[in-house]
């Protein structure tokens, strides 16, 4: 083993360390290679020092090394890179002026011949030109030629969505029409009232489907067209149902609070086994009604069940259902589930529709412009049946609605704040969880609203 000679300057603890490494390569210089190699390679180029244990800076001897870093040739790695093909994706809304030349044009791609296939393709045709709001994605080569397209929307309330495909093959394309589930999302939501409720909400970015199902789980508390105030505000725990990702449709209200003039109020949806969905109080009291306060959304009440001159025969009459001023194609929809005993035009009513929900309860819907629904169709809750019009003996543009019990007329505004049954004993337990959960929620929708306004 030849001798270590020690540069002056080391100290005492330096030179007993040197001395210790080298008894130890002298006695085990394979081991001492090879961790000096795993350092070398795993380290990567890192560099190494070894600092004196003499507190006296003076006494570190310090070296620096230079190294010539040489790069890989760059025209070898751009050769590797134009091995492969960069395509293009992106994503447009539909417009209802659209041709496929124009979407095409927006999405970036110039390809004849794809224009001309989506110009013959029956399901472009029908479900994306003239329609407005459906997002198309795109495949495009570097050439802005098309390679696949691909769009999706959910035709039915049934909990699937269609997804039409379109690819390029060698020389020809190809179109598929797939099927497939939506998927729930839970998001939350808050808003401050300062000017009006769907204000309110378009500020918070929640969709107007959320906000009409929020007044119609508290009309039977607030009468959102003459009692909400400014600084009212709202917390909303809801579903986003979606295809791939991307935003088909609203779900249900999964819990809301709305507090109107400091008064809070809490809907909490459950739905206990065997039994059909309905909103809650937290502390377990039904907020349904067998019926929807109105057949129209946010329409007012234009003439009353009460007696009135008949505008039309100009004489005094018991008016045996409520008319709700709305403009024509209004959609109007069913106050209860049930099955479509008539759909048709009947007289002085023009087109009108009746359902039948139960063997004592019937509704009917007058003056429609058109109609929406068949004779035996079933129909649930809030579902629309046609438009509002002004067919048969009416002035102008209204809805004509009765509740009939047993064949007599009654009130629909008395009729629509009969609630639905209570929660049974077994389901009270599994309820009491879910409604802890959605305060924490419900919690949360408030706090981030909080914070975004502190931004």
């Amino acid at each position: 083993m030849p001798r270590i000679e020690l540069k002056t300057g080391l100290t005492a603890a330096a030179e007993k360390l040197l001395q210790r490494t080298a008894h130890t390569f002298q006695h085990h210089p394979r081991q001492v290679t090879a961790l000096l190699a795993t350092l070398m390679f795993g380290a990567g180029g890192a560099a190494f020092a070894v600092a004196s244990l003499d507190p006296g800076a003076d006494s570190v001897i310090v070296r620096q090394v230079l190294e010539d870093v040489v790069p890989l040739p760059l025209e070898a790695q751009l050769q590797q890179l134009d091995l492969h093909d960069l395509n293009l994706f992106r994503s447009e809304l539909t417009r209802e002026r659209d041709t496929a030349e124009a979407l095409l044009a927006r999405l970036g791609v110039n390809d004849p011949a794809a224009a001309a296939f989506l110009r013959k393709d029956p399901v472009f045709r029908a479900q994306l030109l003239g329609r407005a709001g459906r997002t198309v994605t795109v495949e495009a080569g570097v050439q802005q030629e098309l390679q696949k397209l691909t769009a999706r929307w959910a035709p039915n309330d049934d909990g699937t969505f269609k997804r039409l495909v379109i690819k390029r093959s060698a020389d020809s394309f190809s179109s598929q029409v797939e099927t497939a589930p939506l998927t729930a999302s839970t998001r939350l939501g808050s808003g401050t009232v300062r000017s009006s409720l769907f204000a309110a909400a378009d500020e918070a970015r929640m969709p107007d489907g959320v906000v009409n199902q929020m007044v119609d789980i508290f009309s039977g508390d607030i009468n959102f067209r003459r009692d909400l105030r400014v600084g009212d505000y709202f917390n909303v725990v809801y579903e986003a149902l979606e295809a791939d990702g991307e935003p088909m449709r609203t779900g249900r209200i999964l819990s809301a609070e709305f507090v109107n003039a400091g008064k809070p109020y809490n809907a909490v949806w459950f739905q206990a086994p065997g039994r059909k969905g309905a909103y809650y109080t937290p502390e377990g009291n039904s907020l349904e009604s067998s019926y929807l306060s109105s057949p129209v959304e946010f329409s007012r009440v234009s003439s009353g069940f009460a007696m009135r001159m008949h505008p039309i025969q100009r004489q005094w009459k018991q008016h045996l259902g409520v008319d709700l001023a709305a403009v024509t194609g209004t959609p109007v929809r069913t106050v209860g589930d049930g099955t479509i005993e008539f759909a048709g035009v009947q007289n002085g009513f023009g087109k009108v529709v009746i359902v039948k929900h139960n063997n004592a309860d019937r509704t009917l819907y007058a003056h429609l412009s058109k109609i929406g629904v068949h004779a035996g169709q079933s129909v649930s809750q809030g579902q629309n049946i046609g438009a509002v019009g002004s067919t048969g003996w009416a002035t102008g543009p209204h809805l004509h609605f009765e509740f009939l019990v047993n064949g007599v007329n009654r009130d629909p505004m008395a009729m629509a704040k009969r609630s639905a049954p209570p929660l049974t004993a077994t389901a009270r337990a599994d309820f009491d969880r879910l409604a802890r959960a959605m305060r924490v929620q419900l919690a949360a929708a408030g706090q981030s609203s909080v914070m975004a306004s502190a931004e």
